[in-house]
């Protein structure tokens, strides 16, 4: 955080309306949201009633402007300011990888909370519009990116607009080769633990209700990869998640279920891989084998597009340069 700034007020202001919102989750207590603000950019804020007031010169008061449209936007969608949400906010506003409010509001659909989902990065919209345009699409990047998350927004919203019969979502369940027999409990019992990140994410976009009953009647389909062989997956949104714990094997199997008007997404991190012997993993020798492919696109995110607390892209920046400095 820098320091208080002499700043050079422009004679107009550019002004936000503010009608509608509740102005002490928007500015937090006593304003503290609001000085933050001046805090990290050269301008002056002034709250008059229903409107905020941004003084400043150049491309400032224009960044706090957007800064300020988003938080509303995020709070008339029933969602929350907190400091840490304010935090990413402003980094995202200042970075080159940061969404115009235009281009922010790509919204795929809204939570149970009426929270909207969309992408809140460049290399998420890239991640996005690749979905939408491709029937096989690779994700590849750290954790809290938004890989896992976004996939499942989408597959929810095909299956909403009757687009697709079902949700298909397949992850594998014990490191490399799934071996559950030493697990207690039955088949589903044992499997579920390594399944969770999906089902969190279809409670957060579904009433748990539904969730249930699209899962007994087979709409949603929560499996382990192993459980893929011998399919063929038609009119469905098909969902590989931790990939790269995925054998070269295991990968062709699974990409060769594709059937007819069905989309697939693998996701993965290669920085994070489980099995003995990484250079076995799907996900990095489908990168050299699938290239070029009419039809499939790989996407590739960054500690730039992470959208968990801000301590964990500086936690994958870190390990990074400790991994390099080990290789050599």
């Amino acid at each position: 955080m820098v320091k208080s700034q002499s700043v050079k007020f422009s004679e107009k202001p550019l002004k936000v309306s503010t009608l509608g919102i509740d102005q002490r989750m928007l500015f937090g207590q006593g304003g503290a949201y609001v000085k933050e603000i001046e805090l990290e950019f050269p301008v002056k804020i002034v709250t008059r009633g229903d409107e905020i007031q941004i003084y400043g010169d150049g491309e400032e008061p224009q960044k706090v402007k957007e800064l300020f449209e988003d938080m509303i936007q995020h709070l008339a969608s029933g969602g929350m300011v907190t400091e840490q949400t304010l935090q990413y906010a402003i980094k995202m506003v200042k970075g080159n990888d940061a969404l115009s409010a235009s281009q922010a509001d790509d919204r795929i659909l809204l939570t149970n909370r009426r929270i909207a989902i969309k992408p809140r990065s460049n290399g998420q919209k890239k991640y996005i519009d690749a979905i939408y345009a491709n029937d096989l699409v690779f994700s590849i990047g750290p954790a809290g990116t938004g890989k896992t998350y976004l996939a499942v927004a989408c597959a929810v919203r095909f299956l909403k607009e009757r687009r697709i019969d079902r949700i298909v979502l397949v992850r594998p369940a014990v490191e490399a080769d799934e071996k559950l027999g030493f697990l207690p409990g039955d088949m589903k019992e044992k499997v579920d633990p390594y399944l969770r990140p999906l089902y969190d994410a279809l409670y957060d976009m579904l009433p748990h209700g539904q969730v249930e009953r699209y899962i007994v009647s087979g709409v949603i389909e929560i499996a382990p990869l192993a459980f893929m062989r011998g399919r063929t997956l038609n009119n469905s949104f098909i969902i590989l998640d931790e990939a790269q714990n995925s054998t070269v094997r295991q990968m062709k199997m699974f990409l060769t279920r594709l059937g007819i008007n069905s989309k697939t997404v693998v996701n993965g991190d290669i920085t994070q891989i489980d099995l003995d012997d990484k250079n076995m993993s799907g996900l990095i020798s489908a990168q050299n084998i699938l290239k070029g492919i009419s039809g499939i696109k790989f996407t590739y995110l960054s500690e730039k597009d992470v959208v968990r607390h801000p301590l964990v892209q500086e936690i994958i920046v870190a390990y990074d340069k400790w991994e390099r400095k080990e290789e050599d």
